[in-house]
């Protein structure tokens, strides 16, 4: 009579689930804080301190600075809250340099029509800048121009940023040129991290819906397999 198999098991191995772009950076509170706080700092306490530019520039880089301790202790990615402490610091230097409390919002205008001027210039000559992002990341190089369909869709994400910046300048400039520094800092605000938010969502749907389901799937799964890299 046979006996009966040896049944083994195989040893299981516990993986850590791996971690969201959204929780790296510490969640949607870790964002705001980031994002959000020295900004809100600054405009609250200007507006209630009648005015008062350096104690508002104080509070506001204070607060910058506290985001950073916040992260350094919950030993969070901090790459993030690096640029925006330096973005604070460059705009509270810019309006103590001018004395105008707008000023503080100059650095931000000028950056995003760097922005706006380079995704322009993408898309009218047929590099869309998300194209380039895409070649890079999944390391095909130009490839995707050739894929209309990708080209296409790829073109239009690029179109949906250079919008966003086009919205924001819309918005901002003329608060700047009208020295409604109290608008200024509500718009800025506003147009932070919740109109990135739309941004993204909008870019997801626009990126979606000009491929088909086969397209998006082999897309998605190549920037998927780069952005997690090989594994032994």
């Amino acid at each position: 009579m046979a006996e009966p198999a040896e049944v083994t098991s195989s040893p299981v191995v516990d993986k850590a689930p791996e971690k969201s772009m959204l929780q790296q950076l510490g969640g949607w509170a870790g964002m705001l804080m980031d994002i959000g706080l020295p900004w809100i700092a600054f405009t609250l306490v200007y507006a209630f301190s009648d005015h008062d530019l350096k104690l508002a520039l104080i509070v506001a880089i204070s607060a910058a600075a506290v985001v950073g301790v916040f992260r350094l202790i919950r030993r969070q990615q901090i790459s993030n809250v690096i640029g925006g402490f330096l973005g604070v610091l460059i705009s509270a230097w810019t309006a103590h340099r001018t004395g105008q409390a707008q000023d503080v919002y100059l650095p931000g205008i000028l950056l995003n029509a760097g922005f706006g001027v380079g995704y322009l210039i993408t898309i009218v000559t047929r590099y869309p800048l998300f194209g380039l992002v895409y070649g890079a990341i999944t390391q095909t190089g130009f490839a995707w121009r050739r894929d209309e369909m990708l080209f296409k869709a790829l073109n239009r994400v690029t179109i949906v940023f250079f919008g966003q910046v086009v919205v924001r300048l819309a918005i901002m400039l003329p608060l700047y040129l009208t020295h409604s520094v109290n608008a200024l800092g509500i718009a800025k605000i506003a147009l932070g991290l919740p109109f990135y938010a739309v941004t993204l969502w909008i870019s997801y749907a626009v990126l979606r819906g000009s491929m088909t389901p086969e397209k998006w799937d082999e897309v998605k799964d190549n920037i998927a397999h780069m952005l997690r890299g090989t594994k032994a």
